[in-house]
């Protein structure tokens, strides 16, 4: 995915209305909580519920709200009923999507992919229909500002043991492999750098560029009604829109 790219989708991310920001920090709360359900609420010993965290304050989720729902997992008796489920399919021209899930009830969670799926000119498919053509990545993203400077960024995070760092006209991307993410996140935190995202992503190995207007449309509208969807996590896709 284009540099450009990748910050149309950071910038889709944050730029937020109010009620938007309040179901991200709705699905963020889900994911702690499942994390700290399952791990215990201690992230220095339980690694999901770390970078579940990280992800939150990426999303400049509160401490305060972080705190306050790793509290109150520990009492829940019914987040265990939560499953890890990936689903797999094509949007309009044959775009790959993988959608991430954290649901209580699959059945109505596939019914309602599957609805989206089909209206929205794609197909769900079975899994690694589409899987095979993403690699997973860690990926950690830096504002560029003044204050950063962007050789000693590149040492750092090399020595930290990242794969690849590059400058975008924006930002800086560090990308990593998978076992790797954590400790390099962790060394660049301790360093004092803030992220303006850091997490592992599912990262296609092409992409596609639609040119029909309906079938842009229609993709954009897949989208939006994924993330409109409270089970959905996180959607990953090989489309690459246009500026």
């Amino acid at each position: 995915m284009s540099g450009h790219s990748k910050w149309n989708n950071i910038k889709h991310k944050k730029e937020k209305s109010d009620a938007q920001k309040a179901k991200i920090f709705t699905k963020m709360g889900r994911e702690i909580a499942v994390a700290a359900k399952s791990g215990g609420p201690d992230p220095e010993v339980n690694g999901r519920l770390k970078d579940a965290i990280a992800k939150a304050r990426s999303f400049n989720m509160p401490n305060d709200n972080i705190a306050r729902v790793i509290k109150k997992a520990a009492g829940e008796q019914n987040m265990d009923n939560y499953e890890d489920i990936n689903y797999e399919g094509y949007g309009p021209s044959g775009v790959a999507v993988i959608v991430e899930t954290l649901t209580d009830n699959r059945n109505r969670t596939a019914g309602d992919l599957r609805h989206y799926f089909d209206k929205f000119g794609g197909n769900l498919g079975t899994n690694g229909s589409v899987s095979w053509m993403f690699d997973q990545k860690g990926i950690i993203i830096i504002n560029k500002s003044d204050d950063i400077d962007e050789d000693e960024l590149t040492m750092d995070a090399l020595d930290a043991g990242a794969d690849d760092f590059a400058a975008e006209d924006e930002f800086y991307e560090i990308s990593t492999a998978p076992d790797d993410f954590r400790a390099v996140r962790d060394a660049l935190e301790q360093k004092g750098y803030t992220f303006a995202q850091a997490e592992l992503e599912m990262i296609p190995q092409n992409t596609i560029q639609l040119t029909d207007e309906h079938d842009i449309l229609m993709m954009e509208k897949l989208i939006e009604h994924l993330e409109d969807n409270d089970d959905v996590q996180n959607i990953y896709h090989n489309w690459e829109e246009a500026e």
